[in-house]
């Protein structure tokens, strides 16, 4: 693992252990509470960074770098969103997996009955945020895998709380608080949407059944079909209360390919 030294409070610096592998965290007893905001948002910025790289194995077998004990699989909850890690028995820290830490942070959160119905209306099948395994859409509403339910990036509270952090570093630092730009927000949206692209593009052969079809010139097939139904279902919430946000909305839902989508959002937001 590599060690980052990040800023704590009081002065006192937090080393956090990154696992490049497994896409995973390792923090020492009470570690990640001494965290400033501008660390918080450095450790969003890492995991933002290597959402592209592929995650190699599981965590159920680790052990905990201190002692050596075998860790144990713990359930929490962080205002109305449950999260897990492995935590050292002998107290010595915990191990939490990227998508794990963006949940405790309230990035993420399980799908209400209404959101699964809209998401129905788009695509078929995604992905488990937790395992990786295939969720057939018009038969369940959590992972037949590892019984996780299903989960999604919350883009407009996600961009309040990275707003929040960056007043809340600045203020820190002494340095003049800069509102959310339009650049913000679409650079939001685009590495949501990388993001997607990748989402089950490693799975082994034979994992997911996929229906083979000639697709209509111009039109998107397969995994990015599956990845612009998602930013659809996406972009209807992102853009409530956004100013001219219904126009988005129709260009993001009339886009046919990757290459639109992406056009369609970098015109919007003025780029």
């Amino acid at each position: 693992m590599q060690e980052v030294s990040l800023e704590g409070h009081q002065g006192r610096p937090a080393v956090i252990d990154l696992c490049h592998p497994c896409q995973a965290f390792w923090f020492d007893s009470h570690e990640s509470l001494r965290l400033t905001p501008g660390s918080t948002l450095s450790l969003l910025r890492m995991i933002g960074e290597r959402a592209a790289a592929p995650r190699s194995g599981g965590l159920d077998a680790a052990t905990c770098p201190r002692c050596g004990a075998r860790l144990q699989r713990t359930r929490d909850m962080q205002r109305t969103t449950r999260f897990e890690y492995l935590r050292c028995p002998n107290g010595h820290g915990r191990f939490t997996s990227f998508f794990e830490f963006l949940k405790e942070k309230d990035f993420v959160r399980p799908l209400t009955a209404q959101q699964i119905d809209e998401l129905r209306q788009h695509v078929q099948t995604v992905n488990c945020s937790n395992c990786g395994g295939p969720v057939d859409l018009t038969r369940q509403a959590a992972c037949g895998h590892c019984g996780s339910p299903l989960s999604m990036l919350d883009l407009k509270q996600a961009e309040k709380l990275v707003a929040q952090l960056q007043q809340a570093a600045d203020l820190a630092a002494g340095r003049e608080i800069r509102p959310v730009t339009a650049a913000d927000r679409r650079r939001f949206l685009l590495a949501y949407l990388d993001l997607l692209q990748t989402e089950g593009v490693r799975e082994p052969k034979g994992f997911r059944h996929r229906a083979g079809r000639v697709p209509e010139p111009g039109r998107a097939a397969g995994h990015d079909r599956w990845v612009i139904g998602k930013l659809r279902a996406l972009v209807a919430w992102f853009t409530k209360g956004l100013e001219d946000g219904s126009r988005l909305r129709l260009a993001v839902n009339q886009a046919e390919s990757m290459a639109a989508l992406r056009d369609a959002i970098d015109e919007f937001f003025g780029e």
